[in-house]
């Protein structure tokens, strides 16, 4: 594989955006497919071709022609099927289409962890509600139906303990695929990057807590707060992961600390992850830097901590409108935070919008600090 010059990015938002100011002082040129004008990746040096939809095969082509390896911000852009099109040209794209079709699928992804025996909760497919409820009876009265495809932030997800919460769900997910999953009582919700290089190699990101409200991460801790076995079970079993993924690239790996001291995995993301933001201040290699390193073939950077702690708090939008930027004199105060808006117009709940930040000297001093600076800062 000769040297990448150029990268190409299905999809121009803030992770795409943050991929491009890594790349840029790798000497590395970004190139963004995405439906808005003056997307985030565009408004700090990304070239954009603007589609006019996230199935737009013209638009894809002309990303190829003009890149030298292809990637993806985010697998709920487009069908799996453009991606295939341009590998059988001979474009490398990466993670490769086979793995974002495994992963994209939640119960195939799934299916595909039981199989090579890495730790999950109970799971099954479902097809109409009785069998739902037959499922929430043998898992003890409570259970998660997920849509398979489409489901980020929580968007896909129904806790459900009743015969009138099942009822709710399948109105909810009208028409569909659906499976379930056992609730697992946890302790805490883990997570952890996983890079592979080109030739396998992987590279394992300190193992952090994530902290969620309305099922979207609010809050990342790093280091996570647990003890040594039970940091060294997560970071097995995200290794476990990477031996069978097969194709080099960035993954969030998400997981459940159960009541027993077991990780059971959750949910694997086959690119860059909110859960990994902290690494561009916390870590010697940022996650970003890692995925081009990654899926160019250059060495895997180092990805210990130079901080003893950070926490990583979201921006989530709190109101539908214009936005209106406020308080940034006022966190720029606030030692070590570090302060990241997206450039996303309109501001809408919950979307989000940027996040902070917060390098410390443990944990506890950096989760005051950052919500101190959440709370100054409004859009």
């Amino acid at each position: 594989m000769k040297p990448a010059k150029t990268i190409g990015i299905l999809g121009g938002g803030q992770l795409a955006q943050l991929i491009t100011l890594a790349a840029k002082p790798l000497g590395l040129k970004v190139i963004v497919i995405d439906t808005s004008p003056d997307c985030p990746a565009a408004q700090v040096g990304a070239e954009e071709i603007i589609a006019k939809s996230g199935n737009d095969q013209s638009a894809l082509n002309e990303l190829a022609k003009r890149s030298d390896v292809i990637t993806v911000e985010f697998e709920e852009l487009f069908d799996v099927s453009m991606l295939k099109s341009i590998v059988a040209t001979g474009k490398p794209v990466y993670p490769l289409p086979a793995t974002i079709e495994l992963i994209k699928d939640k119960l195939t992804q799934k299916e595909f962890l039981r199989k090579n025996n890495i730790a999950v909760g109970p799971f099954a497919e479902i097809t109409s509600q009785d069998q739902a409820e037959e499922l929430l009876a043998k898992y003890s009265g409570k259970m998660v139906i997920k849509t398979r495809l489409g489901g980020y932030d929580g968007n896909g997800n129904a806790v459900v303990q009743n015969v009138q919460d099942i009822a709710a769900a399948f109105q909810k997910f009208l028409g569909r695929p659906l499976y379930a999953e056992a609730f697992v009582p946890f302790t805490k919700e883990l997570a952890v990057m996983i890079a592979c290089g080109l030739n396998g190699e992987p590279a394992v990101y300190p193992i952090v807590e994530t902290r969620q409200e309305r099922n979207i991460c609010t809050e990342v801790l790093a280091p996570a707060q647990i003890s040594g076995e039970e940091s060294k079970k997560a970071e097995s079993l995200a290794l476990q992961v990477a031996e069978h993924l097969g194709s080099a690239g960035v993954y969030g790996i998400e997981m459940f600390l159960t009541e027993d001291g077991e990780v059971l995995l959750n949910e694997i993301a086959p690119r860059v992850h909110n859960s990994g933001h902290y690494t561009i201040e916390a870590c010697v290699t940022s996650q970003f830097e890692q995925h081009i390193r990654a899926i160019t073939g250059m060495p895997l950077g180092k990805t210990d901590m130079k901080v003893p702690a950070a926490v990583m708090i979201n921006i989530l939008g709190e109101r539908n409108g214009r936005v209106e930027l406020k308080g940034t004199d006022d966190v720029a105060i606030i030692p070590d935070t570090h302060l990241h808006i997206y450039g996303k117009s309109p501001t809408k709940i919950d979307r989000k919008m940027g996040h902070i930040t917060v390098t410390g000297k443990d944990v506890q001093t950096a989760l005051e600090r950052a919500r101190k600076a959440r709370k100054l800062l409004s859009v």
